[in-house]
């Protein structure tokens, strides 16, 4: 069993005793500490390196938005998870594009933290239902993904179909497939398809390959 390391950013006594409570009964997850506002948040970052980051927004001090782009700037392999009571879009996608990896309502904790906390460091994105749907709504409200403009890969013109695009797109906001699947409702094995598909106009043989091809070629932007 693999383990891994957890710092949280908490400034609520009652949430701080119910993750320190839920994680000490995981014996993968060291929990390195916590921190009850932005500035010793920050300090016990650099100090203790963790795993995983589990911060709240609101804190005393500053927003945790901030430490979010600290983790993604000096600890890039660290997965973020928000546990916050803000399910509004703009802190969603605000946390989004600072680096956060997993976003959970608070009043959503009925759910094992410590499992979403394992699906987080196994390359899952742990989302609250209500939130999930409100970025759906978004994508769908959204003008659709724009087909890629063909380009020579290869000595081969190659351009993506639309919902190779999108798949393209969510797995790059750190989507899994599975989750790809249910946001698009469509099964995974379809999901699989446009991936193969993908994989193959791009001559790669894997996710991050993919990924990274795709934003050398111009179709996604950092």
């Amino acid at each position: 069993m693999s383990t891994f390391s957890v710092l949280i950013v908490e400034d609520q006594s009652r949430f701080r005793e119910a993750f320190q409570h839920a994680l000490s009964r995981a014996a993968d997850i060291q929990l390195l500490g916590i921190a009850i506002d932005l500035p010793q948040g920050r300090q016990m970052f650099d100090q203790t390196q963790p795993d995983v980051l589990l911060v709240d927004l609101d804190l005393p001090g500053g927003s945790g938005i901030e430490l979010i782009r600290h983790a993604a700037r000096t600890r890039p392999k660290c997965d973020v998870m928000v546990i916050s009571v803000f399910g509004d879009e703009s802190h969603v996608l605000s946390s989004i594009e600072a680096g956060a990896t997993g976003y959970l309502l608070k009043d959503a904790l009925a759910l094992d933290l410590s499992a979403q906390l394992r699906t987080l460091r196994a390359g899952g994105s742990p989302i609250s239902p209500v939130i999930a749907r409100r970025l759906l709504m978004r994508l769908a409200k959204a003008p659709s993904s724009q087909p890629a403009i063909p380009l020579v890969v290869d000595d081969e013109v190659v351009a993506l179909s639309e919902q190779e695009s999108r798949v393209l797109h969510l797995a790059a906001k750190g989507f899994t497939f599975d989750e790809i699947a249910r946001f698009m409702q469509v099964s995974p094995h379809t999901v699989m398809t446009y991936v193969k598909r993908v994989y193959r106009k791009l001559h790669v043989r894997s996710k991050v390959e993919a990924i990274y091809e795709a934003r050398r070629l111009g179709w996604l932007r950092d």
